[in-house]
């Protein structure tokens, strides 16, 4: 596989993750309920699990999309 397209692949998955993670956190922190419809979330030094999830992703996302950037240029 070639570089550009491990670079838009991994692109697209981390904006699904973002998109995914970026709902959990929002239903749990907004509407202060838990998405997946179990009884409890988890959550680690009180923030909610799926922000961390949301910050990874996000973190993965720009650096892909920088990747991609300076491969253009």
């Amino acid at each position: 596989m070639r570089e550009k397209t491990a670079l838009q692949v991994i692109g697209l998955l981390s904006l699904a993750g973002v998109l995914f993670s970026g709902y959990l956190s929002y239903t749990e922190i907004v509407a202060q309920t838990c998405a997946l419809g179990v009884g409890t979330c988890s959550s680690v030094f009180t923030i909610p699990a799926c922000v961390y999830g949301l910050i990874m992703y996000l973190i993965i996302l720009i650096i892909s999309i920088t990747a991609l950037y300076k491969q253009k240029r």
